[in-house]
């Protein structure tokens, strides 16, 4: 081990001994080890958050499904029991809930048949008429167009329940309440302001040499939307679309209104309301019926994550 060396200094002709110098940490060191400290607590901690948020998360989810698997007997014996065996695990519930009322279920089935042609028609006609309208405001020059667009979102400034009456009214008179025509007309109404809006801002970030290399080349207007406007908007038409599928199949107000009295054109949200208003009905048939009104949303969501926010991120900027 090697000895300090002793400094001495000579004071009025006296020498005498000085301390060696006390080693000194750099601060830079010092700094490093504080962030290093601090990364690998944040790092525990973000793991620790996310695992709570998943867990508060999927619980209820995961408990209505347990119900759903139980049946009521069990259920009245431990309600609160968040564990059981594969021997108490029944499918009865979910056949009960999806054979047709004939057959004394509760015809989630055709809920759910109806439901998807009624969704899927609303995201076809919503998406012809929003990818033309927002290419338009985008792209074409026109006296209002500024003022167009804000008309647009100005619809949400209305409430949904404001609009529920004079709509009954109207398509009563042209004899669309009770069809499931009409309730797609209304869907495509409140879900093409917003998407015209998501739309218009990934067109405005797609290059305006590229259509104009386009129509050189002789393609017409709708030739260079379907060629190369289109092609280049997917993310954002996939995020739209499944925008529009998820309203058009978790709503409740107005598929009420129209479609209350004919019950072989009811969606699955009215016959989960029927289920909830019931008090002959058990609690595992109702947390059936609403695992399958979410389960569809669910996976799709799940499926398509990945091009959803692409899309919603896409026309954040510019260039």
């Amino acid at each position: 081990m090697t000895t300090p060396e002793v400094r001495t200094e000579t004071a009025g002709g006296a020498e005498r001994e000085l301390a060696p110098p006390r080693p000194v940490t750099p601060r830079r060191a010092r700094r490093l080890s504080r962030e290093v400290v601090e990364t690998r607590v944040l790092g525990v901690l973000k793991w620790v958050m996310i695992a709570f948020f998943v867990a508060v998360t999927l619980f209820p989810f995961y408990y209505m499904v347990l119900l759903s698997l139980r049946t009521v007997e069990n259920l009245a014996l431990e309600p609160g029991l968040l564990w059981v065996s594969l021997k108490e695990v029944t499918f009865d519930t979910y056949r009960n809930v999806l054979r047709s009322t004939d057959d004394g279920g509760q015809g989630f089935l055709l809920f759910l048949r109806n439901s998807g042609l009624v969704a899927l028609s609303s995201v076809v006609v919503t998406l012809l008429v929003s990818i033309l309208g927002a290419y338009a405001i985008s792209r074409l020059e026109f006296f209002g167009r500024r003022q167009v667009h804000a008309l647009f979102l100005a619809v949400y400034l209305f409430p949904a329940i404001l609009l529920a009456i004079p709509l009954f009214v109207f398509f009563t008179r042209i004899g669309l309440r009770g069809s499931l025509l009409g309730l797609v007309l209304v869907y495509a109404s409140q879900t093409v302001p917003v998407t015209i809006h998501m739309l218009r801002n990934y067109f405005e970030t797609v290059p305006k040499s590229l259509e104009e290399a386009a129509a050189v080349d002789g393609y017409s207007r709708l030739q260079i939307i379907r060629r190369i406007s289109l092609p280049l908007a997917k993310p954002a038409i996939m995020a739209t679309s499944l925008f529009v599928f998820m309203i058009a199949w978790n709503e409740f107000l107005f598929a009420l209104l129209f479609l209350v009295d004919r019950r072989e054109r009811w969606t699955v949200s009215l016959g989960l309301s029927q289920l909830a208003g019931s008090i002959e009905i058990p609690t595992t048939v109702l947390m059936a019926g609403a695992v399958i009104l979410t389960l569809p949303i669910v996976v799709l969501f799940f499926l398509t994550e990945r091009l959803l926010v692409e899309g919603l991120t896409s026309g954040a900027e510019k260039g």
